[in-house]
């Protein structure tokens, strides 16, 4: 019996126990050497993070020396540093020597080049690998972890190819050649997901959530913060990235070649090569070579929206395009040149032996011409909006002379006979042709008035390319006052919102001078215009495609809008993040700039008239855009009296639009009021709040300023859902600053309401706001 015991413990329980994992708080010289094989790790005190031999995927025998977040799965990427970029093999071993040194494979670890005097390896609740004054935070790979200093740090892909340089911009490592900088040096970034800058700060789109992040720099060339999602398959999610359209990263493409990006929502870019060229051996991505060489006749190409940054581009002030063209084409060393059409003389020309760094962008300003032999016959195969404006009208249209005069008495019977008896015996037959040739000649006349357009305008879209990009209009994101909004696809694979006005007033003409002044609106609040249809009574606009949806559905947890059958934004039911105060601010802020560029900074003033959240578009880092701006000129005048009638947008209206006060810019700073209002409370303004107050008399500007200046509340008109994180020391300057703010524009007189231009000062803090009085106009129900 004795006998049969001892062989089932030598040959049952000691190979289970050889297999079990050893786990290590620190590695010192009695744990010498380290092998693969030991299936040994070292772990932080609280378990978040693990160093050691980490087998490489789809590989039994090779491995790498890492340190790694214990809680993520091996199949989603949990490696955050690498001892060394070669694989290594069962043989290899971590070893600490007599002598005080930390050796891998027989090589000190990365930078550990001297003797530390130390006898003891440590990985720490950050993260961070410690050797003596050695650690794996000063010698990074492409990771950074919250808490590690960025300052003073350089991180690679880890195929080598692109760098982050003095924590502030990104570079091609092979040439050096910057394509991307914050705008000012990264510090840190805490556990929140802050990242911590020079003088600045930004937070990612999760700010707040307490979670696993990274900062790493992706093979593909961009800066990348991520956030795993435990409840959520296991993922890493991104919520912040330095570089939105890839093709500004250099080094996508070879010589002579342009990256595209593939769509919106994909971050993969693929090569194509210009007009008069063919791909290298490889493919575009290895470059382009030209199909006719260059001879002493050359000729241009233009390149919608393309750009070329060149290691040699010599600017020059051109008069006008015929300069520019002439200084390139007598040039033998310039290959093609930009040139914008603003009247500034912009003139750029690209010099050397090839191009470089080709890029398509629909923000791109200048016109690219690219030079090719005269003997090029290829068409350009990047046609923009003047091309377009070129073909509409091909045929001249031309009114035949009239017959010369005749003394033929015969001839003058045959005439007079033939007139009359066609118009006493085909009257309605002729009545019915004259319709038709009248229509023709105006549908004519119209299309060639599309020549008087300005170059740089908006484009023009047909009906039908509307309608194949919308699948036939079938995807309704939004409906408004102004009419109907559906979401689309342009065949560049833009995403586009297109609105379809209703009750629009003027011609063809006056609707084209209206859209053109519209289009030439550029601010950073402000939801871009990029084209226009005017075709068969329809009137349609091309607006940039916000994914964010309206403010409305991030404070009041998805409630329509009194008296709004179904909004006037996106339809879209699905949960959005709360904002933070700082968010709310800066939110605040955006639009009063945006309002006041609109009424102080146009060329022609523009009055809003229907400012609410739901005209208010959250963008990316949740950067707010007004829409609808300059739609109410286009308002037939029936509908601007019905409008004046009360039935606007209740709750949001001025106390003008109903008395025989005439409207001006004042009506806006009173809607802006009521919504810079409902930013704080997080509350529509029709919502009765606990108060004494009848019902009937309840009035919510009231309400706050009774609360806020004189019970000295201010908890009680916070949003619900921010409420508990509201700090009075850091908060309360901002959030007083706001509320001042709002009870300035919310008075009942014109008059008394500052302009937009000092509103926005006023929630800068570089005016200050003295005590408002209480507003007094009662709300303004339906009829």
């Amino acid at each position: 019996m004795s006998l049969f015991f001892s062989f089932f413990f030598f040959f049952f329980i000691i190979p289970q126990l050889s297999f079990a994992q050893q786990q290590l708080l620190s590695f010192n010289i009695s744990h010498s050497p380290w092998l693969p094989s030991q299936n040994k790790t070292l772990i932080s005190p609280n378990t978040n993070f693990t160093a050691g031999f980490f087998p490489i995927p789809n590989s039994q025998n090779l491995f790498t020396f890492s340190v790694w977040f214990t809680k993520v799965p091996k199949t989603s990427n949990p490696v955050i540093w690498n001892a060394s970029i070669s694989p290594l093999n069962l043989s290899t071993s971590l070893v600490i020597t007599s002598k005080g040194e930390l050796l891998l494979n027989g090589e000190p670890l990365r930078n550990s080049h001297t003797s530390s005097n130390s006898t003891q390896l440590f990985l720490s609740n950050i993260g961070n690998l410690s050797f003596g004054t050695w650690s794996s935070f000063h010698n990074p790979t492409n990771t950074i972890l919250p808490n590690q200093v960025i300052t003073g740090i350089e991180l690679y892909s880890l195929d080598g190819k692109f760098k982050f340089n003095n924590s502030q911009s990104l570079v091609l490592n092979s040439s050096n050649v910057q394509y991307y900088s914050t705008p000012s040096q990264l510090i840190s970034m805490d556990d929140e997901g802050k990242m911590n800058m020079a003088g600045n700060s930004f937070l990612t789109s999760d700010y707040g959530d307490n979670r696993f992040r990274k900062l790493v720099l992706d093979d593909d060339g961009d800066l990348r913060i991520y956030s795993f999602y435990p409840d959520q398959q296991n993922k890493w999610f991104m919520v912040w990235k330095g570089i939105w359209e890839m093709c500004l990263i250099k080094g996508k493409c070879g010589p002579n070649a342009i990256c595209m990006p593939r769509d919106d929502s994909d971050a993969s870019t693929y090569c194509v090569c210009p007009s008069g060229f063919s791909p290298n051996n490889g493919g575009p991505e290895n470059g382009c070579t030209r199909k006719i060489q260059l001879s002493r006749n050359t000729d241009f190409v233009r390149l919608d929206y393309v750009n070329y940054t060149s290691s040699i581009m010599n600017q020059i002030n051109a008069g006008n395009f015929t300069i520019c063209q002439s200084n390139c084409r007598t040039d033998s060393t310039c290959l093609g040149f930009g040139f914008k059409y603003d009247g500034s003389g912009y003139c750029v020309l690209l010099q050397g032996p090839q191009l470089q760094y080709g890029y398509w962008s629909p923000g791109t300003e200048t016109a690219m011409f690219l030079k090719v032999d005269q003997s090029e016959s290829e068409a350009s195969n990047f046609i923009g909006m003047s091309e377009v404006l070129q073909t509409t009208c091909p045929v001249k249209i031309s009114l035949p002379l009239p017959p010369k005069d005749s003394n033929t008495t015969t001839r003058n019977i045959v005439i007079i006979c033939v007139l009359f008896a066609a118009e006493f015996i085909s009257a309605v037959a002729f009545f019915w042709s004259f319709l038709k040739r009248y229509i023709k000649y105006r549908d004519m006349a119209t299309t060639l008035g599309l020549e008087l357009l300005p170059a740089g305008g908006p484009k023009r879209f047909t009906y039908t390319e509307l309608k194949a990009a919308t699948n036939d209009f079938s995807n309704l994101i939004g409906r408004g006052g102004f009419g109907d909004v559906y979401k689309g696809e342009l065949p560049d694979h833009r995403v586009v919102a297109v609105k379809c006005l209703k009750n629009v007033a003027g011609g063809d003409a006056e609707f084209w001078a209206e859209v053109t002044i519209i289009a030439r609106m550029h601010h950073l609040n402000l939801v871009r215009l990029w084209g226009f249809c005017a075709e068969k009574g329809q009137r349609i606009l091309v607006y940039e495609y916000i994914p964010g949806g309206s403010l409305d559905k991030y404070l009041f947890k998805l409630r329509p809008l009194k008296g709004s059958s179904s909004g006037d934004s996106d339809s879209n039911t699905e949960q959005k993040p709360v904002m933070d105060w700082n968010v709310r601010y800066r939110i605040g802020l955006g639009v009063a700039r945006a309002i006041a560029y609109l009424h102080e900074e146009c060329l022609e003033w523009v009055l809003h008239c229907d400012i609410k959240p739901e005209n208010i578009l959250i963008g990316d880092d949740f950067c707010p855009k007004i829409s609808d701006f300059g739609l109410a000129k286009l308002r037939k005048k029936e509908d601007m009296v019905t409008m004046s009638r009360r039935r606007g947008t209740p709750g949001y209206m001025a106390p003008e639009w109903i008395t025989a006060d005439p409207i001006t810019s004042k009506a806006d700073v009173y809607s802006f009021g009521m919504v810079l209002l409902e930013l704080v409370s997080g509350v529509r303004n029709f919502e009765i709040q606990e108060s004494e107050v009848r019902s009937e008399e309840w009035y919510f500007p009231g309400w706050a300023f009774d609360k806020m200046f004189r019970e000295m509340k201010v908890e009680d008109i916070l949003d619900g859902q921010i409420r508990d994180v509201y700090d009075s020391r850091a908060h309360f300057e901002m959030v007083n600053r706001m509320v001042k703010t709002a009870m300035w524009c919310l008075q009942d007189r014109p008059e008394l309401r500052p302009t937009m231009g000092k509103v926005a000062k006023m929630l800068e803090g570089t005016v200050e706001i003295s005590e408002p009085k209480k507003p007094t106009v009662f709300f303004l129900g339906e009829e």
